[in-house]
């Protein structure tokens, strides 16, 4: 019987030993090159030169190996073409049955802050994608593999069966076109970056799947997370999750807005309560303690089943006063010791461990039917400096941060969006309402008498005076809005009839 040949070529190196002398006690040749040929060989395992093969030397430090008409005709051939066969035959072809290959590490090379273009360029793999996608393309004669977790099964297959199944090697050939398509779209993504390319005129971002969900939105819909090796840093799906239930859809998507929120309050220890992506209470101190005391005093009644985000480390103290919550998910930057034996006896609750506070995405994507509409994110770099007092009544310091907080929240609620703050906690928020008099009157009537005094940030402009007069019947003391209507100045002189103080940021940030 004509023996087999499987052609090994690796970088990631995991199990290929011991793979490799499985496919040899099967009968199998092997082929190899570079360092998987020296490995194989250091570890006792009878391997043929890609050299010997082709009769033609590595050259260009390495960059020409594999890229000949004895390789690539050995994957391509048609082994029931007459044709194909009598080429292979003519040129002393030898066929491969097995390719096993995973490619250069440009991701992880490319994350480090030190690598330049040119080194990123050398990991740019040329031989590997054109050897995985040959043997891809003729996957109902050759098994190829890309995965090292799929060496264990196509093992078995070969024991048992003589030859994985055609649906195993058509699953196999279908992995490899993901993972050459992903492997091309971050060097895409990457280079363009580099050489300035903006919005450009093919979208080809990928991610690598991290959670098959339970369900999505709802029981009847499927769902799964996934992550951007290129851009993971900061990414709530990247978490490390030390205790509790797994993830839904819906903790995710809460998650994320919890930590985008308590992230641009770095300048104090900030806790924030999320439901339905929308904050429902925000309070901010000197420790982690007490802005948790905060947020849930802004609103102890939706903090109920809530998402909790804390830009600090949890302590036993804190995690205590959690506990006599109902709560879903808990992320902080850390949980000492102590926060961990407290919290491990609510042990269906999730906590989520940030591994880093730094932003992890430059563009956002929002899917429409068919298609995608992609926006750079809004980071909210706001320049108090160039904010403007167009009222007689001008707030002093301590207004001044408060009207700050309360912006730096309002532009994550869902527009129309209305928040009452005072200089620690939020009072009232109103969210996604259909105008912005009824957003103003849902925050001030859950701030009550709280209002009186307090600031209110829109994050929109107020093109009429009725929201100004509105929020001077609670008692409001200062406004803080983008500005920019054609009738900004209706809302300006009731500001200053009515004693309120108003800041003109000249930058909207809805959240829609």
């Amino acid at each position: 019987m004509t023996k087999r040949r499987a052609l090994i070529s690796v970088y990631d190196k995991t199990g290929v030993v011991p793979f490799a002398q499985a496919l040899v006690a099967l009968g199998y040749e092997i082929v190899s090159t570079g360092g998987t040929y020296a490995l194989l060989t250091a570890s006792g395992v009878p391997v043929l030169a890609v050299s010997d093969v082709t009769q033609f030397p590595e050259m260009m430090d390495g960059r020409l190996k594999t890229l000949h008409p004895m390789i690539h005709g050995a994957l391509l051939a048609v082994r029931d073409d007459a044709a194909h066969v009598a080429a292979m035959d003519a040129h002393g072809i030898v066929p491969i049955d097995v390719v096993v290959v995973n490619l250069y590490p440009f991701v992880e090379t490319v994350q480090k802050q030190s690598t330049t273009i040119d080194e990123a360029i050398e990991q740019i793999d040329i031989g590997g994608p054109t050897m995985l996608r040959a043997a891809a393309k003729n996957h109902r004669d050759v098994t190829v593999l890309v995965d090292p977790d799929d060496y264990g099964a196509v093992v078995d297959a070969l024991r048992n069966q003589g030859t994985p199944s055609r649906t195993m090697r058509e699953q196999l050939a279908a992995k490899v076109f993901r993972y050459t398509a992903a492997y091309d779209a971050h060097i895409a993504d990457y280079l363009g970056r580099q050489w300035g390319v903006d919005i450009p005129e093919r979208l080809t971002m990928t991610w690598e799947r991290t959670h098959v969900l339970r369900y999505g939105e709802n029981p009847h819909q499927r769902a799964a997370a996934y992550v951007s090796p290129m851009h993971r840093t900061g990414s709530i799906v990247d978490a490390e999750q030390l205790q509790g239930k797994p993830l839904s859809y819906n903790n995710i998507q809460d998650a994320h807005a919890a930590w985008s929120i308590v992230r641009a309050l770095s300048g104090h220890a900030a806790v924030v309560a999320v439901k339905h992506k929308n904050p429902c209470g925000v309070g901010i101190g000197d420790d982690i303690a007490t802005a948790y005391a905060r947020a849930v005093q802004a609103d102890p009644v939706s903090i109920f089943g809530g998402i909790i985000a804390c830009n600090g480390i949890v302590d036993a103290h804190t995690a205590t006063a959690m506990c006599a919550q109902f709560l879903e998910v808990i992320i902080a930057l850390d949980f000492d010791d102590d926060a961990r034996a407290v919290l491990a006896h609510k042990k269906n609750v999730r906590l989520l461990r940030m591994t880093c506070d730094a932003p992890s995405d430059l563009w956002q994507l929002r899917h429409v039917a068919g298609g995608v509409l992609v926006q750079s994110v809004d980071n909210g770099d706001d320049d108090p400096e160039s904010w403007t007092v167009p009222t007689d009544c001008q707030p002093d310091a301590q207004t001044m941060n408060t009207l700050t907080f309360a912006w730096n929240v309002c532009k994550f609620v869902t527009s129309n969006a209305i928040v009452v703050a005072d200089a620690t906690h939020t009072l009232g928020i109103g969210a996604g309402q259909m105008n912005r008099v009824g957003a103003a009157r849902i925050a001030l009537e859950q701030a009550g008498a709280r209002a009186q005094g307090a600031v209110l940030a829109s994050d929109g402009f107020l093109p009429m005076d009725d929201t100004v007069r509105l929020a001077a019947e609670y008692g409001i003391g200062a406004i803080i809005q983008p500005g920019g209507s054609v009738r900004d100045a209706d809302s300006i002189a009731a500001a200053n009839a009515l004693g309120i103080a108003m800041v003109l940021t000249h930058r909207r940030h809805f959240t829609h």
